[in-house]
């Protein structure tokens, strides 16, 4: 057995930048029965056999697993006179781990709510919020004394006692707005308004509560960074972040006081595409570039129905572990429920945890690249619910699965740092509807496009500044080279689109006059020199059968196409084709949206990727080399998770433009751990992989 922990707090052996070497993220969610039936030497064995090089470990809030001496902190009455929590510190130590410890404020016992009343969240009707999962216990109010004083007496008890390198808080951000008498008086006083009664991103009461959060979040952070600082000067406070691009937060306070992220986005949900995973990094990445970022991924299913304490297929697991990998993600797996009643989640974890330990030396110190990216439109979503963002993000989640069928490498850029240095590193960027932009965003964007960048847009992008309030004309006009004639209708039904003329954005269908167009729509007027490949065909009825025909020919532009006279070319669809696609995953939208992008490169891109299957994509670079990650989607599963099982895609034909000055290539299968046969092909070096089972990552090393 483990024996007590040393609770030494002498930190001259820990580094600021302890952050750099926690790549392998093992978590141990404790039940609260746990302390007298676990056993540690599992766990310790756990983290040797996965190479974890860093521990995330329940330590209180909600419940305390080591013998907390703060009043309504409620230790586990199962803990007896032991202290599981140190027990695993101490062993995880030893094989010369970091250490995270993780705080759940999220909800109290009854007798803390009785004694503290102000700590609970309040309902509408002015009762205290009962636990929606667990009768008998109560909601926290997230903005007010609960967190700011108990949370803060908790995390500075638990770095003085314990040899610990952070502390991490879960569901830390509330659940809804708490009507509490203290939080209507303070936001009133702050905002001139009362507290909203529904989530309405056009609503300027909830605007202002969702910055008044936003802005109470961030300063939490600070706050309990600092504590934790105060105490051991190498450590930080970490908050969860969920799956959000930070647009819930300063990005100034985080980007000085979080060394390191994590995404909590744990496994596929319902219909769920495995890219989902990697769509995580590059938003994160999107804001900080070069923050290193873990995701959180679960042994189990993350359905609506919960079911936490069973294990996923091990095929699953992997799925998401590599789909992070290859999109920057480290590794992190969590296990809720430290005694393990089925181990079949183990081996999988193991496999794919030691092939990212294999991979990391070949990729470390690259940069991801790319020279396409999709504009994270964090102003338009930040005014939505986080439980109802998801119907906002349809229109970017359309194109990015169309980028990914059409294995077009891309990044994210985030609109809340779009400098002319961040968008100047892409030949192209997409904005799917990016709605709500202020005129600063549209003056950088259209600067973008002076200097030679290229643009492809959708809907209703930049019909709004950045509070919501309408404009009468796009922001990005003089951009799209359209105007706006009428305002947004639908949703409307059996809408067509006709394609007008010969151009390379309507290519591809051969024998169609039309195609299907969009539920949500905008008249516009092209300018004169703008090309309009496509036109609305106007409506006409769909029931009864015998009148669904057109009255009238198509007029009005659905695709207007231009070259901008500085180098670059900017197209816009101005209906909801990213959303309409993902909802419908109908292949002329996927070509549409393909074609729009090509034509609006206007070159080769850099990096092909000929074959049969789908797969994602991921490319980083670093002086005289170049990795290509492949990681294969091809499955009945793909959007239907979980994996029964990989189905192997064929020989694919990697080809890259040669860097100037290098005449040949050196490359090597990191996977499968073998050379690979280059041939110089004019101005780029071709690369053929034999097979790609669940993922294979191509290394090139370029030679003048």
């Amino acid at each position: 057995m483990l024996h007590r922990p040393n609770t030494s707090t002498d930190t001259a052996s820990r580094s600021h930048e302890w952050y750099k070497s926690a790549t392998r993220w093992t978590q141990l969610t404790f039940a609260e029965d746990d302390p007298e039936k676990y056993d540690p030497e599992f766990w310790i064995d756990v983290f040797r056999r996965t190479k974890s090089n860093a521990l995330c470990l329940s330590a209180g809030g909600y419940i305390a697993y080591y013998p907390s001496e703060i009043p309504l902190h409620y230790v586990s009455k199962f803990i007896g006179s032991t202290d599981p929590f140190g027990t695993i510190v101490e062993g995880a130590r030893k094989l010369g781990m970091h250490v995270m410890a993780r705080v759940d404020p999220h909800a109290i016992h009854a007798d803390a709510a009785q004694a503290h009343p102000e700590w609970v969240a309040i309902n509408k009707d002015g009762s205290p919020r009962e636990h929606w999962a667990f009768p008998g216990i109560y909601v926290t109010d997230a903005l007010g004394s609960y967190n700011r004083d108990f949370t803060t007496d908790v995390i500075r008890e638990i770095v003085l006692k314990y040899d610990i390198d952070a502390v991490f808080a879960n569901r830390w951000q509330g659940h809804g707005v708490s009507y509490s008498e203290d939080n209507q008086r303070r936001f009133k006083d702050e905002t001139g308004f009362d507290l909203p009664l529904k989530p309405d991103a056009s609503d300027p009461a909830w605007q202002a509560w969702a910055a008044w959060r936003r802005r109470i979040l961030t300063e939490l952070v600070v706050y309990w960074d600092e504590t934790v600082k105060g105490i051991r000067p190498h450590a930080s406070f970490i908050p969860n972040m969920s799956g959000s691009s930070l647009m819930e937060f300063d990005l100034s306070l985080i980007q000085k006081h979080c060394p390191i992220l994590f995404v909590d986005h744990q496994a596929r949900q319902g219909v769920e595409v495995g890219w989902s995973a990697g769509r995580n990094g590059k938003r994160i990445r999107a804001t900080f570039r070069d923050r290193p970022v873990g995701l959180i991924t679960s042994i189990g299913p993350e359905e609506e129905y919960r079911w936490k304490d069973s294990v996923q297929s091990g095929e699953e697991i992997k799925l998401w572990i590599h789909d992070g990998m290859a999109q920057g993600l480290f590794p992190w797996f969590t296990k809720f429920n430290a005694c393990v009643p089925d181990d079949r989640w183990v081996q999988p974890v193991v496999e794919a945890f030691n092939l990212h330990a294999d991979i990391e030396p070949h990729i470390d110190g690259m940069q991801p690249t790319a020279e396409i990216a999709i504009i994270d439109p964090s102003t338009t979503l930040r005014h939505w619910a986080p439980e109802e963002r998801h119907i906002a993000e349809q229109n970017d989640l359309g194109f990015y699965h169309a980028l990914v069928e059409a294995r077009i490498p891309f990044e994210f850029v985030s609109d809340q740092v779009m400098t002319a240095e961040t968008l100047d590193r892409f030949k192209l960027i997409i904005l799917a509807n990016a709605a709500y932009l202020s005129d600063e965003q549209c003056s950088a964007i259209e600067a973008y496009v002076q200097r030679g960048g290229s643009v492809v847009a959708a809907y209703e992008t930049s019909l709004y500044d950045q509070v919501g309030k309408p404009r009468t004309d796009f922001g990005l006009a003089n951009v799209f080279g359209a105007h706006l004639t009428s305002s947004t209708r639908g949703p409307v039904k059996n809408t067509y689109i006709a394609l007008s003329g010969t151009h390379p954005i309507n290519i591809g269908y051969d024998g169609a006059a039309r195609i299907i167009g969009g539920t949500h729509l905008l008249a516009v007027n092209a300018e004169q020199a703008a090309d309009t490949p496509f036109l609305y065909v106007p409506d006409f009825p769909d029931l009864p059968m015998e009148e669904v025909y057109p009255r009238q020919e198509p007029t009005g532009a659905a695709v207007v196409a231009r070259d901008t006279g500085y180098g670059g070319r900017v197209v816009y669809i101005p209906f909801n084709l990213g959303e309409v696609y993902w909802k419908v995953l109908a292949p002329d939208h996927g070509r549409l949206i393909a074609n729009a992008v090509n034509w609006a490169f206007g070159e080769d891109h850099r990096v092909r990727i000929d074959g049969k299957g789908i797969i994602d994509i991921a490319i980083y670079e670093k002086d005289d080399a170049l990795v290509v990650f492949l990681v294969n989607l091809t499955n009945p599963m793909m959007m239907k998770g979980p994996l029964r099982e990989v189905y192997p895609i064929g020989a694919q034909t990697l080809s890259v433009a040669l860097p100037k000055g290098k005449r040949s290539a050196v490359a090597k299968m990191l996977v499968k751990g073998q050379e690979c046969t280059c041939r110089i092909v004019g101005d780029r070096v071709e690369v053929e992989v034999p097979s790609v089972e669940a993922m294979e990552t191509v290394h090139l090393t370029w030679h003048s």
